[in-house]
């Protein structure tokens, strides 16, 4: 099991230290969700805040985009330092052509899928994908509560994923506690994001990621 802490929980201000904190207590990726206002209501973080955090860790960075024509910043976080760049289904009329060119910049591509929608909106594009991003909550916010049914859905992409015979990582975001996280885990997921349950941990960083893998 993969964890990927999510900065969206983090303190802005010193996003640089929280990354290198982060490593330092043992995460395998970080998490960045980047978000435009548009595919989802706030506004975070861009390529420039993502180059300046690669200066502190050396862990991939996973960057997740909730935006609108996410094909328009590619070359943007490839510069900056990304390892996996995941976008929505929803977001772009062409998922297959943003995917191979999320390949083609040198980047591990990632396919996102909201909880409203049907895995069949991405089984057409999985053999494109080194990642699999199933949403558990409704995207924008963090803290929000895992949402019920998330874990068949994870069944089932798990099921899809080994009868197409891929080397497809299932990652989870939103919602994961130790709870969820063992849940998610016993349904097939590979990768856990969590950004509330791993920086509002009591007992530190470094318990929450040991106790999620």
């Amino acid at each position: 099991m993969l964890v990927a802490p999510s900065l969206l929980s983090a303190d802005f201000s010193r996003l640089g230290e929280e990354v290198a904190a982060l490593e330092q207590a043992g995460a395998d990726w970080v998490h960045f969700d980047v978000m435009d206002g548009h595919f989802v209501p706030p506004i975070t973080i861009g390529p420039r805040a993502v180059e300046h955090c690669r200066r502190y860790a050396k862990l991939p960075f996973d960057v997740h985009l909730m935006i609108e024509k996410p094909e328009r910043t590619i070359e943007a976080f490839r510069d900056a330092g990304t390892t996996t760049l995941s976008v929505h289904v929803e977001a772009t009329r062409h998922i297959h052509r943003v995917l191979e060119s999320i390949r083609k910049a040198g980047l591990r591509p990632g396919v996102c899928l909201n909880p409203g929608s049907p895995l069949a909106l991405v089984e057409p594009v999985l053999r494109n994908a080194d990642l699999l991003v199933m949403m558990c909550v409704n995207p924008g916010w963090g803290g929000q509560k895992f949402i019920d049914g998330s874990l068949e859905r994870i069944k089932a992409a798990r099921a899809l994923r080994d009868r197409l015979n891929l080397n497809l990582d299932i990652e989870v975001d939103g919602g994961v506690t130790a709870e969820t996280g063992r849940q998610c885990a016993q349904n097939g997921a590979t990768v856990l994001v969590a950004g509330s349950f791993v920086f509002g941990h009591p007992q530190g960083r470094k318990a929450a990621i040991d106790q999620l893998r």
